[in-house]
């Protein structure tokens, strides 16, 4: 039954169509929706990406093409032609809602069997379902127009960079491995065997090569590849929309780009972003969020009652201050009625995350409820309810241990808590902060060394130079965090240019001269010809569409995203290759026993 075009053309997209367009004769290609039979008359609801038309077929309009009507299902890939007339029944809840279709020729493209899934919007259906048969599940109106959303997104955002004297350059996908931050994914050598390729973390090196070429300004919209675990907002292939500048510091970067984010979300998303957005130290987010990607949609920031605590006969209170860590609490506010098991639910929570346990005080109407009662004074209790701002009705939950733990675990029982408390469940905010002096380096306690807090190529701040190899963890780094509601949008820094602070650089983190040659030497050859101050960011461009389409989840805006295992449901990636092309590449695989 399948036929061809056998020249005909398509003259206008299903949801294009107006009132303006009565007695208009078209012809709309695309998929049926659905089909119903009144006998005397068929009503198809036609689609495209652009929404649906309804086409009305008679016995009386044209008796062949009724009959042939007749014939298609949902999901049948057919081209309609006739007059747009006005609708008998108007519909005010579609679009092309005032008129119709009167079909007087049809053609059928092709057949389809009944879909695994239904095709309409807000589809309750399995994720692996419809991962398995994306191809469907992206024909789905909502769908479709996260994926118009993020072709509009990228759009503005290369017509801004153009306009701002940007040049886009693409960069290798297969360059060489340097392991030193996420996991690689490697692409074994045909001609060199023994010898693997890289898929790039980020295009980081090549650009900021190309500062030193003169480019002067760089941007690319690139997909980049990182081998780790997966969450609801990590993929192992994502989109970064890459940028690097010469001659500039952290506020030409940051002003650039608050422009950028300005310009995206007002044109995309008609979301006005007050500018200049906020400005935030890591060392205060630490404290009042407990963490670098702080959700300023609410309070309960963290408050430290080590004075006030320091000399309770808490023992616990008492250890922690002995490690020189901290005791620090929220304030739940009107949370002092929750029940003795929500609050035990809340101290194991805390507990995931290093914490020991969680205190408590709850400032009932006439009484005072804690689990440390006992260890503390009026006094004490007196002075923690003024340094919390406390009143009657107040919850206040307090964790002591090192400072890592602390503020983690308070970080997440926050972020919690406003979930449980559905805080945030109608709040449709959108808050932008700047994170700025982030630790250069952070030490890691298993591999007894320090690491990069972003990457080895980020500049320290010029005032903490001279702490580079005596008191590394002071350092601090000329880098800059864009967060959106508790989300990192982009990160960025300005750059190492000099050879030798580069190298003083990998002398810190562990790195020997010749080991730091061997893996780096390209870039390290080409500072010594003139390379300029330069800097950049990196947007991930789909945490960016996800607060643009409002969904939370990264694979809603991906058109064929891998799974939580990295796996391709739909083509069955990764997968096994025949021994004739291990052959070539020189691998020999050893079954395990």
């Amino acid at each position: 039954m399948a036929e061809t075009l056998k020249g005909l053309k398509r003259t206008v997209m299903c949801g294009e169509l107006t009132e303006k367009n009565v007695t208009n004769t078209v012809t709309a290609m695309g998929w049926v929706q659905r089909k119903r039979n009144l006998g005397g008359l068929i009503f198809i609801d036609l689609r495209d990406r652009t929404g649906i038309l309804q086409v009305v077929f008679g016995d009386e309009i044209n008796k062949a093409a009724f009959m042939k009507a007749d014939l298609v299902k949902s999901e049948y890939c057919i081209a309609i032609t006739g007059q747009i007339v006005t609708r008998q029944a108007p519909n005010k809840n579609m679009p092309t809602g005032m008129v119709e279709l009167k079909g007087e020729d049809i053609r059928i493209f092709s057949e389809s069997e009944t879909p695994p899934i239904y095709i309409k919007e807000n589809l309750d259906a399995s994720e692996n379902v419809r991962l398995k048969y994306r191809y469907l599940d992206l024909r789905r109106p909502d769908v479709q127009r996260i994926f118009m959303m993020r072709h509009k997104t990228a759009k503005v955002i290369r017509n801004f960079l153009d306009d701002n004297g940007f040049i886009e350059i693409e960069t290798p996908m297969l360059t060489k491995s340097t392991p030193e931050g996420a996991r690689d994914y490697l692409v074994p050598s045909r001609n060199f065997k023994g010898k693997f390729y890289a898929l790039p973390q980020s295009p980081q090196l090549f650009k900021q090569l190309l500062m030193v070429s003169g480019y002067d300004k760089y941007y690319q919209i690139v997909k980049c590849f990182r081998d780790e675990d997966l969450r609801a907002n990590r993929q192992p292939e994502f989109t970064q929309v890459d940028m690097e500048l010469s001659f500039v510091e952290e506020d030409d970067v940051i002003d650039i780009n608050e422009r950028l984010i300005k310009k995206v979300f007002k044109e995309v998303g008609d979301i006005e972003v007050n500018t200049p957005i906020e400005r935030m130290p890591h060392r205060i987010a630490m404290e009042k969020y407990g963490t670098d990607k702080p959700d300023l949609r609410f309070g309960m920031e963290i408050h430290d009652l080590s004075e006030v605590v320091k000399n309770t006969e808490f023992r616990v209170f008492n250890d922690a201050l002995e490690i020189s860590g901290s005791v620090r609490a929220i304030k739940a506010e009107g949370c002092a009625t929750m029940g003795r098991k929500q609050i035990d639910k809340l101290g194991e929570f805390v507990k995931t995350f290093r914490a020991k346990g969680l205190a408590w005080i709850a400032f009932k109407e006439g009484e005072i409820k804690s689990s440390i009662l006992k260890f503390l004074s009026e006094e004490d209790i007196q002075n923690i309810k003024e340094k919390m701002d406390a009143k009657t009705g107040d919850l206040i939950l307090i964790v002591a241990d090192k400072n890592s733990v602390v503020f983690q675990s308070l970080g997440e029982l926050r972020l919690h808590l406003a979930d449980e408390l559905g805080i945030l469940k109608d709040n449709h905010e959108f808050r932008f902060v700047w994170i700025t002096e982030f630790p250069l380096l952070s030490y890691n306690d298993e591999e007894k060394r320090y690491q990069a807090e972003h990457h080895p190529f980020t500049m320290p701040m010029d005032e903490d130079l001279q702490y580079l190899e005596s008191d590394p963890g002071r350092v601090r780094a000329k880098a800059y965090d864009i967060v959106l509601n508790g989300e990192e949008l982009g990160g960025g820094s300005i750059r190492i240019h000099d050879t030798t602070l580069q190298e003083r650089m990998f002398k810190v983190l562990g790195f020997t001269k010749e080991s730091a040659w061997e893996r780096f030497g390209f870039l390290l050859e080409a500072f010594k010809y003139g390379p300029p101050p330069h800097g950049g960011l990196a947007y991930g461009l789909d945490r960016m569409i996800m607060f643009l389409a409002g969904t939370e989840n990264i694979k809603d805006v991906i058109a064929f995203p891998k799974n939580q295992n990295a796996v391709c449901v739909m083509t069955e990636a990764p997968n096994v290759v025949d021994d004739t092309q291990l052959k070539e590449l020189g691998i020999d695989l050893t079954e395990k026993k």
